[in-house]
């Protein structure tokens, strides 16, 4: 798509859908009833599930939140690459890094034994190459190729906690997590290890699109990149109308189907979504959940609360609009 028409996507906001009025119930904010409204219709679809299955909701405009299982730790799978990429883009503002800066990919090593997967260094590429390649396309050897580039794990877990993040944590290279794979039944154990709550994975996302984790510029490259994710397209995005501008990342692993991102609403409120879900299904299975909680997520919130509730006096200044691709 060429990038002043999607400018125009993230920038413009089109008249609001027609609802009906609210009806206000005593004590409790039309803004709460929604909330409870959605969740119930959420957690209908979570039932459906054999697994643990976690959701994180949040309105980054007009402050409604759903969470089911908002506190537990989930598998990141490749999600952790949002907060890799992250990492990377903060190196960039504080002049260490550059995006046009060379790196090798890292490649894993056959036969590795020990408790990190063993590497070789394979073709070198400029970071924003890797940085593509490990969003849109989920490369797990451009993501080990950024995480040596910005010192290892222990440097991204220093970001998350340098922007206030808790609940989510890097633990494994890219190499050792898939070598690794299968250990854990995710559906029955909670495994701490590169690992994220929900809600932990939604105040990521609202801290990149609020401002308050990157530069305006860095938030640009990292969301752009992520509106041209090609993995999941039966997940989050197969939930939602045709056209929705959709910034996101997908994770897979054995039992485990991932996918996180920020939704453009018909208002031009932007709407964070964390979905994690376990079990023995399938991937096809757990897709079909996702889509369907994303589904009742974007019309739920699509549905504007009346100016008098707490969406009025927004002061959303649109941190997308920055986007210059958004690929369909």
């Amino acid at each position: 798509m060429h990038k002043w028409i999607a400018a125009a996507l993230w920038c413009a906001a089109p008249a609001l859908l027609v609802t009906a009025p609210a009806q206000a119930r005593p004590g409790v904010s039309l803004q709460t009833q929604r909330d409870l409204a959605i969740e119930r219709q959420v957690a209908a679809i979570v039932a459906q599930g054999r697994g643990r299955i976690g959701v994180a909701a949040v309105d980054l405009d007009g402050g409604g939140q759903v969470m089911i299982n908002g506190d537990m730790p989930f598998p990141m799978a490749s999600t952790a690459k949002i907060a890799i990429a992250a990492t990377y883009l903060s190196g960039v503002e504080q002049g260490r890094l550059r995006l046009d800066q060379s790196f090798p990919t890292m490649v894993p090593v056959s036969e590795s034994r020990g408790s990190v997967a063993a590497v070789r260094a394979g073709e070198v590429m400029t970071a924003q190459s890797l940085m593509e390649l490990s969003i849109t396309r989920s490369d797990n050897h451009a993501t080990d190729g950024l995480i040596a580039a910005v010192g290892g794990i222990h440097s991204v877990n220093t970001w998350l906690s340098r922007i206030g993040i808790s609940g989510q944590r890097l633990d494994h290279t890219m190499a050792t997590l898939v070598r690794d794979d299968g250990r854990v039944n995710p559906a029955t154990t909670i495994d701490t290890r590169t690992s994220s709550t929900p809600r932990a994975m939604a105040a990521l996302l609202a801290a990149i699109d609020r401002g308050g984790a990157l530069s305006p510029e860095s938030r640009a490259v990292l969301l752009d990149t992520m509106t041209r994710t090609s993995t999941g397209r039966n997940r989050i995005r197969g939930g939602l109308p045709e056209g929705v501008v959709f910034a996101h990342k997908t994770g897979t692993l054995a039992g485990v189907t991932d996918d996180v991102g920020i939704v453009r609403l018909p208002d031009g409120r932007h709407l964070a979504m964390a979905i994690f879900v376990t079990g023995p299904e399938g991937h096809t299975a757990h897709a079909g959940l996702i889509a369907q909680i994303a589904r009742v997520l974007y019309d739920g919130y699509s549905q504007p609360l009346p100016m008098d509730t707490t969406l009025a006096g927004s002061t959303f200044a649109g941190p997308m609009a920055g986007i210059e691709t958004a690929r369909r």
